[in-house]
């Protein structure tokens, strides 16, 4: 047990132990409640695995091979190795960049599944905490009742009440969040009060004459915020008018059966400006964080296998 709870503070260790005995023993402490739930994915210890580089990826396919190897190890054991992990070991803050139609609704719950950690949408986390009422949320409710602007050190502390939270000791992900120079050093300047920082940042990159056609066709499912395309991914229950265009009684979650909706800056003559000010924007972002090493850049103009292939070379430790 005690070799058990500091193996995953050693990663040559583990990467060495990977072809032996042992494996069977270390992998199952720190990957049991990611196959506990069947299938290997998405579960807490996931980071635990995957934070750990070659080893730790050694770790987690042969659990996937080996899954009666989790079975002897006590679950409160494997709470306190994860409890120590996120003490000790620095969080994974990654930050998902790209325009209008660029695939990030795509690629990040797949990033989620992959880590165990939750893309965090930063309009999510204010409506929510405007109805839970925290705090903060009630400031944030009086504002945009009087029709202001939410303030950028609101955003920071919605978003640092809700990393505060279980699900993100091991790391989160930033979806919408920095949009501005500002905002990026507000959300340093908050990670550093915890001895965190940035860990990746990743641009999904796609040439604005492509984007066009993706956000004209894109539907949206209001609760979940799951996306459709009428081209290239459609809901099962579209069908086409006379006109050749999409029959908006048609336009239904497949999980739901619900409405989906189109935005109304999803236009051709909005895209134009959301596009100039996006790149206006973010350019600025990605040379505030290049000198750490941690930008990362994916041609998302591709198919979505290769695409996600390339995300996941981007995310690995030194990835670019």
């Amino acid at each position: 047990l005690f070799f058990l709870s500091n193996f995953l503070f050693h990663t040559d260790m583990l990467s060495r132990l990977a072809s032996r005995s042992i494996p069977r023993v270390a992998a199952a402490a720190a990957g049991r409640r990611a196959f506990s739930s069947g299938g290997g994915g998405g579960g807490g210890a996931v980071p635990l695995i995957l934070g750990l580089g070659a080893g730790g990826a050694a770790a987690y396919g042969y659990l996937s091979q080996n899954p009666s190897a989790l079975d002897f190890v006590p679950a409160s054991d494997l709470t306190a190795m994860e409890d120590k992990f996120a003490t000790y070991w620095p969080r994974n803050v990654m930050i998902i960049f790209g325009p209008p139609g660029s695939g990030k609704g795509t690629q990040g719950p797949k990033i989620e599944g992959m880590l165990g950690i939750p893309q965090l949408s930063t309009g999510d986390m204010l409506r929510a905490a405007v109805k839970n009422q925290t705090e903060i949320g009630k400031k944030a409710q009086a504002i945009m009742k009087s029709g202001g602007l939410v303030s950028d050190d609101i955003v920071v502390g919605i978003i640092k009440d809700r990393i505060a939270e279980p699900d993100c000791k091991f790391g989160f992900i930033l979806d919408g969040f920095p949009r501005t120079l500002p905002q990026a050093q507000a959300l340093d300047k908050m990670l550093a009060l915890e001895g965190a920082a940035v860990t990746k940042v990743v641009e999904l990159d796609v040439p604005d004459a492509i984007l066009e056609e993706r956000i004209c066709g894109r539907w949206i499912h209001k609760d979940s915020g799951a996306s459709y395309h009428v081209k290239f991914k459609p809901p099962k229950t579209m069908k086409l008018g006379a006109d050749g265009k999409p029959d908006p009684a048609t336009m239904l979650d497949d999980a739901t059966g619900e409405a989906l909706y189109q935005r109304p800056d999803d236009t051709a003559t909005a895209l134009v400006k959301r596009l100039s000010e996006y790149h206006k924007m973010t350019v600025p972002i990605l040379k505030h964080y290049s000198p750490n090493g941690i930008v990362g850049s994916v041609n998302a103009n591709q198919e979505m296998a290769k695409v996600w292939d390339d995300m996941q070379a981007a995310l690995k430790s030194g990835g670019k």
